[in-house]
């Protein structure tokens, strides 16, 4: 119960569900308004119920007139599994939702105008989520499909890339369909706006990654992605090999051959505490 209660004092309500309530309390949207709380709500617990499930150090959890946004401590060094399952466990509520939904229709507990209004919140809540668009939860499934097979600075930078595309689509849909819809446009600002932010601090977002791999918890469990480095390369260049959910025995050649092996954490402790962020990793092949 205890725990339950700190998740809750992690909930935040965003000011533009603030404004989206006194819009619908102006327009007697007031049912609408409730559904819609409700199920922001469960989908935004869904995350942090799972983020907890696997120790993961929840900052903050957003609600938003669309759906939300749950954000962690973890700079992307979870395993993309656990990832995968915290991004899911907002969307997979929509389905005991709709569920219920139906129970409580088939037992005349629901009008059939409400209960088909709870139905088309929870699609118009759950597929929205799920567009390619970053912070949505569709934006962070990209991501990790990305994290896959790209290192993390270039996933990263890559899923603001596609989010800014898919934003614009999403945009002139808009445009055909509801121009005048104030609510959408009031979405429609804060994706652009979070995108920008994110495409600004993209280098800042990459320094907390590496940090967090440095100073984070030792004990994690990573599988092991072996990185070939040349010796003439920076050190700063072999950091953006890293990949998410990977812990990287280095292997530095030098004229073509193998000249020696290098711990990660002894790279990033060379580049943070010993400040050699000029230095090669031929450099490092010596001091240590």
């Amino acid at each position: 119960m205890n725990e339950f209660m700190k998740l809750l004092k992690k909930i935040y309500i965003h000011p533009l569900l603030w404004a989206a309530a006194g819009l619908a309390i102006l327009t007697a949207h007031f049912t609408e308004l409730i559904m819609l709380f409700i199920i922001i709500f469960i989908h935004e617990l869904g995350h942090g119920v799972t983020a907890h499930v696997f120790s993961w150090r929840i900052k903050r959890i957003s609600l938003l007139p669309f759906g939300g946004v749950a954000e962690m401590d973890e700079h992307g060094n979870r395993s993309l599994k656990e990832e995968l399952f915290v991004v899911a466990g907002g969307p997979l509520q929509h389905l005991w939702l709709m569920g219920l939904g139906k129970l409580l229709y088939d037992a005349t507990l629901l009008s059939s105008y409400h209960f088909e209004l709870f139905i088309q919140l929870n699609l118009m809540v759950l597929l929205f989520n799920l567009l390619p668009i970053w912070p949505l939860d569709g934006g962070k499934l990209l991501s990790i499909c990305l994290g896959y097979k790209l290192t993390f600075i270039h996933a990263y930078q890559w899923t603001l890339i596609l989010s800014f595309a898919a934003l614009l689509l999403f945009h002139a849909v808009v445009l055909m369909t509801a121009p005048f819809h104030l609510n959408l446009w009031i979405i429609l600002s804060f994706l652009y706006f979070s995108l920008w932010v994110e495409w600004k601090q993209r280098k800042f977002t990459f320094m907390r990654f590496l940090l967090e791999r440095y100073y984070g918890k030792s004990g994690d469990v990573r599988d092991l992605k072996p990185l070939e480095i040349n010796g003439e390369e920076t050190i700063y260049s072999g950091l953006e090999k890293f990949h998410r959910g990977f812990k990287h025995p280095l292997i530095v050649f030098i004229d073509g051959k193998e000249a020696g092996k290098l711990d990660e954490n002894e790279v990033l402790h060379a580049y943070f505490t010993e400040k050699m962020t000029t230095a090669k990793f031929r450099d490092l092949l010596y001091l240590y």
